[in-house]
């Protein structure tokens, strides 16, 4: 499980904006030997979980989501985005990221991101 945190907690995140890092995630994931299982978040931040193995360093693909969605992101939404954030940053530069197995605890973790929304 990942968490990205909008820079400065800003609201951002509108349904439309989640909708669209939802795919450049998902993109991303596949190319890359990631499984993306769900993905979802509030205005100011977001939450995944995806499924990786283990000869994969984990921060690696998450500098790389982190990265090309804030790109991607900061391109396609300038004018609904301008006022709340600066320079060339979208995301905060740290993350929190949890492990879990499988069965019960993944379903949970699932349960949990599914239920996150845009306010």
């Amino acid at each position: 499980m990942d968490s990205g945190v909008v820079a400065y907690r800003r609201k951002v995140i509108s349904s439309t904006i989640l909708e669209r890092l939802k795919e450049i995630f998902a993109d991303l994931c596949q190319r890359d030997q990631v499984r993306l299982l769900e993905c979802s978040g509030e205005e100011d931040h977001v939450h995944l979980l995806i499924s990786y193995p283990p000869t994969i360093c984990l921060s690696n693909p998450v500098r790389k989501l982190k990265t090309i969605s804030s790109l991607k992101i900061r391109q396609e939404f300038f004018n609904q985005i301008r006022r709340m954030l600066w320079g060339k940053r979208f995301w905060t530069k740290s993350y929190c990221v949890i492990s879990v197995g499988d069965g019960a605890t993944t379903a949970i973790i699932e349960r949990y991101i599914k239920n996150q929304r845009p306010n």
